[in-house]
């Protein structure tokens, strides 16, 4: 019997950070009973072009909410200054990167990222920013930066993307529970751990009785 859980999310998705403190439980809950997690980063937007006011200013109200109703905190003064452009790819590649070097260690990469990004105004869409976390959380700088920019690794990034699109995920984060080949949905998009815990639970009493 195999059995994982598999969490989807990008790391400049905000909901995904006002869920990070109930994933971080909930991966915490699987492992106690022997169930590891694979991060899979889901490519929440790709941009060539910098964010107009209108559209600053509607991500920015979006944040507040996330705020309210998660109590995650945000640093809204000096975020997404003029000119900034909001491609995920780049940190969704570091957490591939991460992913492949070491995964034990991609979890604080995460962490790092959405940190960097929702609290101190870091533009993590820029690699020299990105190495520099990963060298915070451990990573070798130079190993870390020299497959961060490889061909392999992009592919890798492109094919977690294309997963999450064939399987038809439309909204971060989701967590799904993957026993035998065989995907159940736990959660598309937030919702608290009073709510989740008691659900993963029985899914780990049936996989353990699988």
């Amino acid at each position: 019997m195999s059995a994982r859980l598999l969490y989807v999310m990008d790391p400049m998705c905000s909901w995904c950070w006002g869920f990070a403190p109930v994933a971080q439980a909930l991966i915490a809950q699987a492992h106690a009973a022997g169930i590891e997690t694979h991060l899979v980063p889901g490519g929440l937007r790709s941009g060539s072009t910098p964010l107009d006011a209108s559209t600053r200013r509607y991500i920015l109200e979006h944040w507040q909410a996330v705020n309210e109703t998660t109590g995650q905190p945000f640093t809204l003064e000096g975020a997404m200054p003029e000119g900034f452009v909001y491609d995920t790819e780049p940190a969704c590649r570091a957490l591939v990167t991460a992913r492949g070097l070491d995964p034990t260690r991609t979890w604080a990469l995460l962490a790092a990222i959405q940190q960097a990004f929702y609290q101190g105004s870091v533009d993590v869409t820029l690699a020299p920013a990105l190495v520099d976390l990963a060298e915070q959380v451990g990573f070798d700088r130079a190993a870390f930066a020299e497959r961060f920019t490889s061909t392999d690794v992009r592919a890798a990034t492109a094919a977690d993307f294309t997963w999450v699109q064939d399987l038809g995920i439309a909204g971060f984060p989701t967590l799904l529970a993957e026993r035998n080949g065989q995907l159940a949905l736990l959660t598309n998009g937030y919702q608290s751990l009073d709510a989740l815990s008691p659900l993963l639970g029985r899914w780990l009493q049936q996989a353990a009785c699988a």
